[in-house]
């Protein structure tokens, strides 16, 4: 396996998946202030243009961040990535799925890309503004989900490797304060091993 990612993005979580299984894989790291993801040969990859990818043994592709997710999970069941009951397992999906789709998508992508919202630049402070407000009801909202746990489905799961990335982002780039269990969270994160060598192997520091 090959995961093409940049330093910092959304890519870190399934870079930490991939270090918490513990299987070899390969790492291919897309200049994005060169803008190599509109490249032909990352296009020819991956015609999103857009990190994580993940390019399988079989040279097929699999692209966006839960997807990737639920296939590193469910190929490598021993890493107990997903609970195995129903319940649990809908859980973590449903964490997963509201970082990366309304904090990520809806929050930080309104915070870092206003353009993208509002034509007018005139109009980019309340774009900001609203993804903040985003930004901060998700993280509310994760920190009651944490409320008596250590991670978000009581044991670690890709659903901690998806609310990591999001706390990286706010704490670390935007030094926004995290409530006190996403903060907890946060710090436990960093702490474990797989977590530690991603963030050396991408170049960023743990201070954040």
């Amino acid at each position: 396996m090959k995961l093409y990612y940049m330093p910092g993005a959304c890519s870190i979580g399934i870079h930490v998946l991939l270090e918490e299984i513990g299987k070899p894989y390969d790492v291919h790291k897309v200049d994005g202030a060169k803008q190599e993801q509109y490249g032909p040969d990352f296009v020819a990859l991956n015609p999103k243009s857009k990190v994580p990818t993940l390019q399988r043994d079989d040279g097929s592709v699999l692209t966006e961040f839960p997807a990737i997710a639920v296939w590193l999970a469910r190929k490598n069941p021993e890493a107990g990535l997903l609970p195995s009951d129903a319940d649990g397992e809908a859980r973590a999906l449903e964490a997963m799925d509201y970082a990366v789709s309304t904090m990520h998508m809806q929050g930080f992508s309104r915070m870092f890309r206003p353009a993208n919202f509002a034509p007018t630049e005139a109009d980019h402070d309340k774009v900001k503004a609203r993804g903040k407000e985003i930004m901060e009801k998700g993280l509310a909202l994760m920190d009651k989900a944490l409320e008596g746990k250590e991670y978000l489905a009581g044991k670690f799961s890709v659903a901690d490797a998806a609310l990591f990335y999001v706390s990286f982002w706010a704490a670390g780039r935007m030094k926004m304060p995290l409530p006190k269990n996403v903060a907890a969270h946060y710090e436990r994160m960093k702490a474990r091993p797989a977590v530690k060598r991603v963030l050396e192997q991408e170049g960023l520091s743990a201070a954040a």
